[in-house]
Order: C-alpha cells, then structure tokens, then sequence
C-alpha cells in the first residue's frame, strides 16, 4: 500500500480522518459514492472541502493511486469530483487510480480554487520553537 508522505492525517482541530495507518488484512475497504444531502452537518461539509483542498494541492489535475486515502472520507467525492482514471477499475484496491474531475470540483467547492490558503495543515500548536 502506497503511503502518501505529506498528506494531512486529518481535518485540523478534529477527528475526521483522511489516511489510515495500515493496510487492512482482510483487503482494502470498497469506495463506494455516498450521497451528500443538503441537510449534512457544516463539519462534514467542512471535512469534504478539507479533504479536497488536500486532494488538490498534493495531486493537482494528476492522476493518483489510491494507497492509504481514507475509503470513507473517498467515498464522499467518489463518483463526482473523484473518478476513476482506469477501466476497469477495482474499488477494493490499494493500487487503484483516481484523478479529480476538476470542472466539477470547482463547482461543488469553489472556496478550494478561489482560496488555497483557506486550509492551513501546519498544526501549529506543535511549533515547540
């Protein structure tokens, strides 16, 4: 499994994940497209433009392996801004590739193209200098 070196771990100042540690014994969990409805939660919403302004200042219009990227936190942009870059494509593999459907990203998060500073991921309170 792929380990992504300077990805974010998670959203700043919570618990919503955006890698896991270690790969699964069982297989890599199936992305799958989870419905975002109007009435989620501002967090969640939040942790989703967190997670694509990630997505977008590692990889940019690049096609990408999926490797230690959350499932879960995929599975929300999965099949809208995040597609497959291959057919066919395995949604239960490490080695899957994805790309960013960028006119649909802009539309859906347009504060992550108009803003890149907006998301911070240097945790400053551990500046210990």
């Amino acid at each position: 499994m792929l380990k992504h070196r300077g990805f974010p771990g998670r959203l700043p100042g919570t618990d919503f994940q955006f890698l896991i540690r270690r790969a699964n014994k069982n297989g890599a969990t199936k992305i799958i497209r989870r419905e975002r409805y109007r009435d989620r939660a501002a967090a969640d919403r939040r942790a989703d433009a967190g997670f694509m302004a990630a997505l977008w200042a590692q990889f940019g219009e690049e096609t990408f392996e999926r490797g230690n990227l959350d499932a879960g936190r995929l599975s929300w942009l999965f099949g809208r801004e995040v597609v497959p870059a291959t057919d066919p494509f395995d949604p239960c593999s490490y080695e899957a590739l994805l790309r960013i459907d960028v006119k649909k990203a802009q539309a859906a998060f347009p504060e992550v193209f108009e803003d890149p500073e907006a998301f911070t991921w240097d945790d400053e309170e551990d500046d210990w200098e």
